[in-house]
């Protein structure tokens, strides 16, 4: 069973650590960038402000198809 991560300003993601998931606080762009890219491996869902969705673009969703990715959602604005 895989783990859940949130990546985002921390005003938005930081409450979901009492649920148990694994805050990764991004407030500019590259710390979205960096989270994103060294998520690990046992991370089955992320969760994503709309800030950090826009910032990563097609690259939270889109995958090669021989190359896993967590199942992403994006909180609403």
């Amino acid at each position: 069973m895989g783990t859940v991560a949130a990546i985002g300003a921390r005003t938005s993601v930081g409450g979901l650590a009492l649920a148990g998931v694994e805050v990764l606080v991004a407030e500019y762009p590259d710390a979205v960038r960096r989270a994103w890219r060294e998520l690990p491996g046992t991370v089955a869902l992320v969760i994503l402000t709309a800030s950090a969705a826009e910032t990563l673009g097609a690259e939270a969703t889109e995958s090669e198809p021989d190359q896993a990715r967590p199942l992403t959602v994006v909180m609403p604005r």
